[in-house]
């Protein structure tokens, strides 16, 4: 620790511990009583249903006091510099009632679905601090409906940008803005819907604020914050001190940039450890890119990857990254200009945070997983509805797998890294919601890649046009599958295809396109990624592998290619004889695919070093 911090930690000792306690667990419910208000006063099911939003509480200057722990990770701490923007500009002259909207590229630095709502917080007149909810808003226009074209060239394409505006003035709405939102969405209900529900539940942070620091000072309260960040500090820095001194490299690439096809994106991460400081470069990631796969987000990449080793069962805040530091030179695709197109910011986003832990998998063979299916969003679907004559549009997330660990399979059919809590939408609700029948929804037998803890299984879906509708697909990573740790096998490939009735032969469907037309009847089949394995997989047990068969997750067939696993394909009885020769067959002769899995993953100077 600093000297700062020492004596910070030292006045901090003061602070009655039963007050501490009671302001730390009443700053928690404050953050997660937010994330319920938006849950139940939002509209569309972006917010409501699939909770695609964050919230928080920031002090004065913009840092995060906590956030909560049950929302998108993808928006980790990351409000303190829109914030920061906005007392910049209107230099502190805020009210109590204001309200600031922000979306703008240079400040967010992501798509301009992802609007920031914040609030000031003032005692007697002084500035004390921020509630905040960032939320993806559904359509804030450009060239396509959901305002996320896979293949726009700049940013004014993908939408409508408000650079830190006061939406509410001392409690007074601008009609302007309000009618330049309305005019300019596809779906004004539903966004200015969800921009009340954010207001709310800043508001409430607000008064929940205000009541802790009635109750027991405002000097106690931030005293107590400070403290919590200290702990913080202090619990982050015994995470890295625990990982041997060292430099680590990994990298792999997108597929395309939605505009150059067969032209890969490289993304690569450099990690130095020296005590318990971390430092993250990204100087070898590729250059911006033409498409919409840029960002100004080489910050959050680092936060969300360095909570996952250090605090990841705390609720964020401004404490947990002090002794991370991030390089990254201008013009990358997470430093891009901020004229750059960035609707899909994110996928650059998951495949390094996922770089970060295998990066680190030398270091911390036991403390990280393997590769996961990194992508983000399904196809979407939007039209008009034949029943109500309304626009309708759907945005479902994509339910892929996770990596395994040293100790545990992979988890399956759940979210990316960086959406955390977000959920996936009922089949009931899509059907009840949108001109769609959704006939098959359930495992992919065989995604998973094999290891001695395999990774996670993605899901096989498919979604039946009932009425003409246009169809917008971005799915990634098909060139670099999620690769295995330790000896594991990479998990299986996103793959999509049309289904049109009366046609025998069904038709690919691209993986990157905007408004392809869908006649009724069309249905999109969607397979998507599963998670790598860990270790060799004839170290499976083999009573495990045929558990695995039982359940539908593993074929008979793959049971004995990948795990050298012999069954008798009617009783399904484990034939040992065979097995364990064809396992010390497997061990002496690894699958070159299986080798592969690690190839592109060095470390340099990662041996232990005494601290």
């Amino acid at each position: 620790m600093t000297a700062k911090t020492d004596m910070t930690a030292k006045g901090a000792m003061t602070i009655d511990p039963i007050t501490l306690e009671v302001v730390r667990n009443s700053l928690l419910a404050t953050v997660r009583e937010m994330t319920d208000n938006m849950v139940r006063t939002a509209y569309s099911p972006i917010a409501a249903e699939i909770k695609d939003f964050s919230v928080g509480l920031h002090d004065a200057s913009g840092a995060s006091i906590m956030q909560a722990p049950y929302a998108a990770p993808a928006f980790v701490a990351d409000l303190d510099g829109t914030i920061r923007a906005g007392l910049a500009l209107y230099r502190g002259d805020f009210a109590s009632g204001d309200i600031v909207l922000s979306n703008d590229s240079a400040t967010n630095g992501q798509h301009l679905n992802n609007m920031a709502a914040y609030a000031p917080i003032v005692l007697d007149g002084e500035l004390i601090a921020f509630a905040a909810v960032r939320s993806h808003w559904i359509d804030v226009g450009g060239k396509v409906s959901g305002s996320m074209s896979v293949d726009a060239r700049d940013i004014q394409a993908e939408g409508w940008q408000l650079p830190s505006l006061r939406v509410y003035r001392a409690g007074v709405p601008d009609p302007g803005i309000i009618r330049f939102i309305e005019r300019n969405s596809r779906f004004p209900d539903l966004v200015l819907g969800d921009m009340r529900a954010q207001i709310s539940a800043c508001r409430l942070g607000e008064r929940r604020l205000l009541e802790l620091v009635a109750r027991y000072g405002r000097t106690v309260v931030f005293d107590c914050i400070g403290r919590i960040w200290d702990e913080r500090e202090a619990i982050a820095r015994s995470a890295v001190a625990a990982i041997p001194d060292g430099i680590y490299e990994a990298h792999c690439a997108l597929d395309n940039d939605g505009v150059h096809a067969g032209v890969p994106v490289p993304l690569a991460v450099r990690i130095e450890v020296c005590g318990s400081d971390m430092t993250m470069d990204f100087g070898g990631t590729s250059p911006q890119v033409a498409g919409p796969y840029n960002s100004r987000s080489a910050e959050v990449v680092a936060r969300i990857a360095f909570k996952y080793l250090t605090t990841p069962a705390l609720a964020a805040s401004a404490g947990d990254f002090r002794n991370l530091q991030v390089r990254c030179p201008e013009g990358t695709v997470l430093s891009a200009d901020s004229r750059a197109p960035m609707a899909w910011y994110n996928m650059p986003i998951i495949s390094t945070i996922d770089l970060v832990l295998r990066a680190l998998h030398p270091a911390i063979p036991d403390g990280v997983t393997a590769g996961h299916s990194d992508n983000i969003g399904s196809a979407t679907f939007a039209g008009v509805h034949p029943a109500s004559g309304q626009r309708f549009q759907t945005f479902i997330p994509y339910a892929g797998a996770w990596g395994a660990t040293a100790a545990a399979d992979g988890q399956s059919a759940i979210v990316s890294v960086v959406q955390g809590d977000v959920r996936l939408m009922p089949v009931e609700m899509r059907e009840t919601l949108f001109p769609l029948r959704v006939e098959r929804f359930e495992l992919r037998a065989d995604s998973a890649g094999a290891g001695r803890q395999r990774g996670g299984l993605g899901v096989y879906t498919v979604q039946r046009a009932l009425s003409e509708c246009s169809y917008q697909a971005q799915y990634e990573r098909t060139g670099d599958a999620p690769w295995g740790l330790a000896g594991g096998a990479c998990g299986a490939i996103t793959e999509t295809w049309r289904e049109r009735p009366g046609e025998f032969e069904h038709g690919s469907l691209p993986l990157k396109c905007n408004d392809l037309t869908f006649r009724a009847g069309d249905a999109e089949h969607l397979l998507t990624a599963g998670g790598g394995g860990f270790g060799p997989p004839w170290e499976r047990p083999a009573a495990r592998v045929r558990e695995d068969v039982l359940n539908g997750y593993v074929s008979v067939q793959a049971a004995e290619r990948d795990y050298g696993v012999v069954l008798d394909e009617r009783t399904l009885v484990i034939d040992e004889a065979a097995s364990a020769a064809l396992r010390a067959q497997l061990a002496c002769n690894p699958s070159g695919e299986r080798n592969r899995s690690e190839d592109s993953n060095r470390s340099v100077g990662n041996s232990p070093v005494s601290k």
